[in-house]
């Protein structure tokens, strides 16, 4: 068995590439054909002179419906019901999808030892490369987690007119997408993504994203080249982010591959922080070889911290191969963030502690899907959306093991905004047998062990290591969701690759594992999923560190006009207790119902105002879901990771922003519950709390408590100077009796405030309460508040906004900002804003800062408010 694996682990080591001293992107001018209507050989189609002019413009990198979308040939399959007028792959035979996507390039033979790298960092599932009439490939290439690299120098043409053509061919099994979670279960049986065969909150992929779907590059080196660096950094002691730091140490390594037939000598430098280390070596002909670099000390070290507790500093490092001769053969970039990720086990919680540079961590995470289904992945993407992640509060990202181990500028991101990230690999206990399950095919005893190729899983798994290492965000590896592989990959993860290509990060055996919280008191399992009542976030204890916790998601009109039809544009009607509601668009796309909650605000009277009322509900949910959590930290709870941030289609559940980026009110109730410093009001036992989530202990705290009537007339509570402690949630008061006296009859608005000893306010936060009845009703007869809007250019792209009350006005409450094109009335997407749903109390001001994206030259803001009628502020 020892040596059996040890010959799986050799195989792992084929192949690292990154960004070289010259490499370009091969993301253009592609064709596609469909190969059973081809009856050209492959030798042939591969040669310049056979004619690919009549060929389909192609989507490289992307998936054959990527393609077919692209040239019209298929509908939307995010708008409406279009994905059912879309063949599944199931029903129509693979055949259908399998594509032959050529390239034609220039590219020159190389003088002397240059080499010519062709990359391929991602295809599913497997592949028959040819170049020139000449196959690449030796053996049939597959697994959609492997990338593949070739050289290719001496299969060049002499003229530089060079043919690249690829056949894709779908996963191995396609799976029955049945309406079970990953369809019958057997697209597992690949080492691919789960979720295309459909899940409760996505509809299947037709074609199971069949393609060529990440990056291809021509990398030109010299004969040696940099394979598999790595830097890993050692941050000793308790550190903070102000003031001196001791010492911190980088080490680092690589492995370095001769791909010439003669000796080469030469030095292997890595420069980082103006400092360097060199190591003299010679490789022989075709020789590999890993070398170990002498250690470098980083003295008073800029380190790298997570979102909300400091900054996201990153040294720029490169590695370099210098031949003997002075020329650089070879040179690799790697962004360092120096800091140090550790995890303990709270006795106290009974849960792990992640530590950052020696520094407890409560996370507050989000799960992650993918960008998108279609496997439309771009760099503007992935920081708009990590952007939006921030600005929820967020400290931490769990990317879900049905889907991807996701692309490096993902990781860019996250390590710019300064997320964790919990990186899961590919599996599932809904695909991998821990439940009994009608809609499965095949037993649980043999899903237990899917995939079918465990050698490949364990490849895929190494290079994907290699592939993210590097990355300071990076700091949770998993071994799948809610399952432990089988025994022989989770040992191989475990006791093997983990240790050999990293070990330097918490490996956790699945994803709600004991060995990451255990509860004792019988709240097994995570979740839940669904809408609450508030009080159930204070009152309910569930497992300390919970990986999967979430509640309802849908947007607002604007973001539900995008994806559903006209005549599907209705309220919908729940039933008790099921998913199905009366329209059918709205159960395709996974409406999660809001139950009752809606209606405590009135009766909606059409579908803008439920979604505007669904609204109220989100972001209630999820502040008070956050609040909840921090208010029991280190005593309950070490940490949550919410069900789910965002959506890679049209969906209607679990979700901060929709698919377009369109931020709703739940980001905005997170951003309010997540600020470092934060006063709060339990609805468990109508307390209010301070929660300090910083390091530092804060002295002088003025707490403001006030309630305010439906016609803003304000009574004040408490105002009491106050200490908040480091890292935790202390309780300050009851205001039980003032609520039961104040708000019986219409309800009340109660807000707490946080002051400096400069009397700037530092946090503010405003709840909504209902009446005895548990109904919002004097909502309903507020007056209308004459907010006062001033907006102005503040820097391309970006907006001040000041909204202002006046004196013995009522509330301007929740108000939703908007920039718009003032042409189109459609909203400027993504926009980002320092906050939004916000209420202006009487004589108050908030000043609101928007970042908007390049489009037309005049832009306009829209405000609209509960109790405020929209306007719409025109900016040149």
């Amino acid at each position: 068995m020892k040596q059996r694996f040890l010959l799986l682990y050799l195989a792992c080591l084929i192949g690292y590439y990154g960004t070289g001293q010259d490499v370009y992107e091969l993301n253009s001018g592609w064709k596609c054909y469909q190969a059973s209507e081809l009856a050209a050989t492959p030798e042939q189609l591969s040669q310049n002179s056979y004619a690919i002019d009549s060929w389909m413009p192609a989507v490289v990198p992307g998936t054959v419906l990527t393609t077919l979308l692209e040239n019209k040939k298929i509908p939307d399959p995010f708008y409406g019901m279009n994905n059912n007028k879309i063949p599944d792959i199931y029903n129509v035979g693979k055949a259908r999808y399998t594509y032959w996507f050529c390239k034609d390039f220039k590219e020159a033979i190389p003088s002397g030892d240059g080499q010519v790298w062709l990359n391929f960092r991602g295809i599913n599932y497997s592949c028959e490369i040819y170049l020139n009439g000449k196959k690449v490939n030796k053996q049939t290439f597959k697994g959609m987690f492997l990338r593949q690299r070739y050289n290719i120098t001496r299969l060049l043409n002499k003229s530089g007119n060079n043919r690249l053509a690829v056949i894709v061919y779908p996963p191995d099994a396609v799976g029955n997408p049945n309406g079970g979670q990953g369809g019958d279960g057997t697209i597992a049986k690949n080492v691919t993504h789960q979720y295309v065969a459909g899940w409760d909150w996505i509809q299947p992929v037709r074609d199971r994203n069949t393609g060529i779907w990440d990056k291809v590059t021509i990398e030109k080196t010299k004969a040696v080249i940099i394979v598999d660096p790595f830097v890993r950094t050692e941050v000793p002691g308790i550190r903070k982010p102000a003031g001196a730091q001791a010492p911190a140490f980088i080490h680092t390594s690589a492995t370095l591959e001769n791909a010439s037939a003669a000796t080469v000598s030469g030095i292997l430098k890595y420069e980082i922080n103006h400092q360097q280390v060199r190591q003299r070596v010679t490789l022989k002909p075709f020789e590999k070889k890993e070398m170990q670099l002498p250690v470098i000390e980083i003295k008073n070290p800029r380190l790298w911290w997570p979102n909300t507790y400091g900054p996201q500093n990153l040294y720029p490092a490169a590695f370099s191969f210098i031949k003997s001769n002075n020329e650089i053969s070879d040179s690799r970039n790697v962004a360092v963030g120096i800091r140090e990720v550790k995890n303990i086990w709270n006795n106290h919680t009974r849960s792990m502690e992640v530590r950052v540079n020696g520094q407890p961590v409560f996370i507050r995470g989000g799960n992650w899907i993918v960008s998108d289904e279609l496997l439309r992945f771009s760099k503007e993407r992935y920081d708009a959306e990590i952007r939006l992640h921030r600005d929820m509060g967020l400290n931490l990202i769990r990317v879900w093991g049905g889907a991807l181990t996701e692309r490096p500028e993902f990781y860019e991101a996250c390590d710019r905004y300064g997320f964790l990230v919990m990186q899961d690999f590919w599996g599932s206990g809904d695909c991998n047998g821990r439940w009994m399950d009608p809609k499965k095919l095949e037993d649980q005893w043999t899903r237990r062990n899917y995939p079918d190729d465990h050698s490949l899983f364990i490849e895929s798994a190494a290079d994907m290591i290699r592939m993210i290492r590097n990355h300071p965000s990076l700091a949770i590896w998993c071994g799948g969701n809610e399952i432990v592989l089988a025994p022989d990959l989770f040992h191989a993860l475990k006791d093997s690759l983990m240790p050999k290509l990293d070990g330097t990060r918490w490996f956790i055996d699945y994803s709600n594992s004991d060995s990451m919280s255990y509860n004792a008191i019988g709240n097994n399992g995570d979740g839940p999923y669904g809408i609450q009542t508030l009080p159930y976030f204070w009152n309910y204890r569930t497992w300390p560190f919970n990986s999967e916790i979430g509640s309802v998601g849908m947007g607002d009109f604007a973001s539900l006009k995008r994806f559903i039809p006209e005549n599907n544009l209705v309220i919908p009607s729940e039933k008790t207790g099921s998913e199905t509601v009366n329209d059918s668009v709205w159960t395709y796309h996974k409406y999660i119902g809001y139950g009752k909650f809606i209606e405590a605000y009135g009766a909606p009277k059409n579908l803008e105002d439920f979604a505007n009322k669904a609204q109220l509900v989100n972001y209630d949910q999820y502040r008070t879901l956050m609040e909840g959590f921090i208010g029991h930290q280190w005593d309950w709870y070490t940490g949550l990771i919410i069900w789910k941030t965002q959506n890679p289609w049209t969906a209607l559940r679990g979700q901060m922003y929709d698919y377009y980026l369109d931020p709703n009110a739940c980001l905005y109730g997170l951003h309010t519950a997540n600020q470092p410093l934060h006063g709060m009001f339990s609805f468990g036992d109508s307390s209010i709390y301070i929660a300090n989530n910083t390091w530092e202990k804060k002295d002088n705290l003025m707490l403001v408590v006030k309630a305010f009537s439906m016609e803003g007339k304000e009574h004040l509570i408490t105002q009491v100077f106050c200490e908040a402690i480091p890292q935790n949630t202390k309780r300050i008061l009851s205001v039980k009796a003032a609520i039961k006296a104040m708000g019986k009859n219409e309800g009340m608005f109660l807000t707490i405030q946080l002051l400096d000893m400069s009397k700037t306010i530092i946090d503010e936060n405003t709840y909504w309460l209902p009446d005895q009845s548990g109904n919002y009703s004097g909502l309903n007869k507020m007056p209308a508040a004459p907010l006062n809007i001033q907006c102005k250019k503040a820097g391309a792209g970006k907006l001040e906004v000041q909204l202002q009350n006046p004196e013995n006005a009522p509330l301007a409450f929740f108000n939703r900002l908007s920039v718009v094109d003032p042409k189109t009335g459609k909203r400027l997407l993504p926009s980002f804003y320092s906050d939004n749903y916000v209420t202006v109390l009487p004589g108050a001001r908030k000043l609101i800062h928007i970042d908007y994206p390049k489009g037309p030259q005049a832009v306009a803001v829209s405000v609209a408010g509960w109790n405020v009628k929209e306007q719409l502020i025109s900016i040149n």
